[in-house]
């Protein structure tokens, strides 16, 4: 805990009131932005086992920074705090993760529904399987929703709690993600 200072001179260690936001505040967390980035980037890439994810959780550390600025919640700015706004990012991160792999689990065990879908022909399913461990989370869900399952676009959306739009910009980025980690010759097509 840090102190201020009181109107008197003397320090108030047991004052932890936080401060109301202000332009200061906002200037301060600009500042702070350029010294903590590193070390925050640096605290969560070990932790996420990835370069996007550890990105993805920095960026929301920082906005959570703003937000709570904005609120007038910070008690003090400083490195450590950031620290301690990223381990709930990615404790946050690391609940997602599981109720995604919870729901496509959960939709593996439902019978597949026949659907066509011309995406580029057909891939080797133990391929398949290889290539969709390796993919992200997220995109493993929405093409394991989609094409293994057999679901809707609207479905998948629901299934993954995002609108249909972000469903299907996420499925292009999975295809095209699906594409670059397949191996030569995983198509029958060739």
């Amino acid at each position: 805990m840090v102190g201020r200072r009181r109107s008197d001179g003397g320090d108030d260690e047991a004052d932890v009131t936080p401060e109301p936001a202000s332009s200061d505040q906002g200037a301060a967390l600009l500042e702070l932005y350029d010294r903590a980035l590193p070390e925050v980037y640096g605290y969560l890439l070990p932790r996420c086992g990835s370069r996007t994810t550890a990105e993805d959780v920095t960026s929301e550390t920082f906005l959570a920074a703003v937000d709570a600025v904005q609120r007038g919640t910070v008690p003090h700015m400083s490195v450590p705090w950031l620290i301690g706004v990223a381990r709930h990012k990615l404790v946050d991160h690391w609940r997602r993760t599981a109720r995604e792999d919870r729901r496509v689990l959960r939709l593996a065990s439902e019978p597949a529904r026949d659907v066509d879908d011309p995406w580029d022909g057909e891939v080797d399913a133990a391929v398949a399987r290889d290539v969709l461990a390796s993919l992200g989370p997220h995109h493993r869900a929405a093409l394991t929703l989609r094409y293994l399952d057999g679901l809707s676009v609207p479905e998948v959306a629901h299934h993954l709690d995002r609108t249909v739009h972000a469903t299907e910009a996420l499925l292009i980025r999975a295809k095209a993600a699906f594409r670059r980690a397949l191996p030569e010759g995983g198509t029958d097509r060739g």
